[in-house]
């Protein structure tokens, strides 16, 4: 469910600025910075992403001039959104049929409310990654968004399943770390896990729990860096009654 975005902006401080205001909303992914509107073209070739964001500040006619010349090569045009110190340049970008003009300097209301606004217009579909677990000629394919956790067993690897189900695989722990989704992640050398259902994080044990199964893992020492990014996560979307 993620949107990919580049920057045209010849400003490289501001750019800066926007990126660190967007890594607070987890859907969005950078793709680019484009210092003009050649290199904007360039980069929206080649990457086709969901997102522009236009500084208008400077060479505006050349970026509206961008916008035109996009219709010409792409099938489904990106939602462009103009940024602009003043309300000069408001006009063009309506005729040019921009998703939205912010005024500058950045203002968090306005941004949120754009991107909120953009997703309930432009819905991603989630799409469930699949893992396949080969075993001679038996093939079996699990939604990652059903596994609990992964289980080193000796060289196999156990898939640990929101149904209660255990799949093996006859590959180490290893092998599997690398090529699952960014949800998963290694927390002691025999356990990998899916931070969609940990339920809690306590150090003084050194365990997470999980929210099916009552399950509690272990995490080592080696790994505390990845707990405490687990513990940002889950942060973002969480209200804390800490005091």
């Amino acid at each position: 469910m993620e949107y990919t975005y580049i920057i045209i902006d010849s400003d490289a401080t501001s750019s800066l600025q926007f990126q660190h205001y967007l890594e607070d909303y987890g859907d969005f992914v950078f793709y680019g910075l484009a210092k003009d509107s050649d290199q904007g073209l360039n980069i929206i070739l080649k990457h086709l992403p969901d997102v522009v964001f236009i500084n208008l500040d400077k060479n505006a006619t050349e970026c509206f001039e961008l916008v035109n010349e996009l219709y010409k090569y792409v099938t489904a045009m990106p939602m462009i959104i103009g940024m602009s110190k003043s309300k000069d340049y408001a006009y063009e970008a309506l005729k040019n049929n921009f998703f939205d003009y912010w005024l500058l300097p950045y203002n968090e209301l306005d941004i949120l409310k754009t991107l909120m606004y953009l997703k309930k217009q432009v819905p991603k579909e989630k799409t469930v990654p699949t893992i396949c677990i080969k075993s001679y000629s038996d093939f079996q394919y699990l939604n990652t968004d059903e596994i609990l956790y992964l289980k080193a067993d000796n060289n196999a690897t156990d898939f640990i399943m929101k149904d209660g189900r255990v799949v093996s695989a006859f590959k180490t722990l290893k092998t599997f770390e690398d090529n699952l989704p960014k949800n998963f992640i290694r927390v002691h050398q025999s356990y990998i896990l899916n931070m969609d259902y940990v339920s809690r994080i306590n150090y003084g044990k050194s365990i997470c729990a999980l929210k099916v199964g009552q399950e509690q893992l272990p995490f080592s020492k080696s790994y505390k860096k990845n707990i405490d990014s687990l513990k940002k996560v889950l942060a973002k979307s969480t209200f804390s009654t800490l005091n």
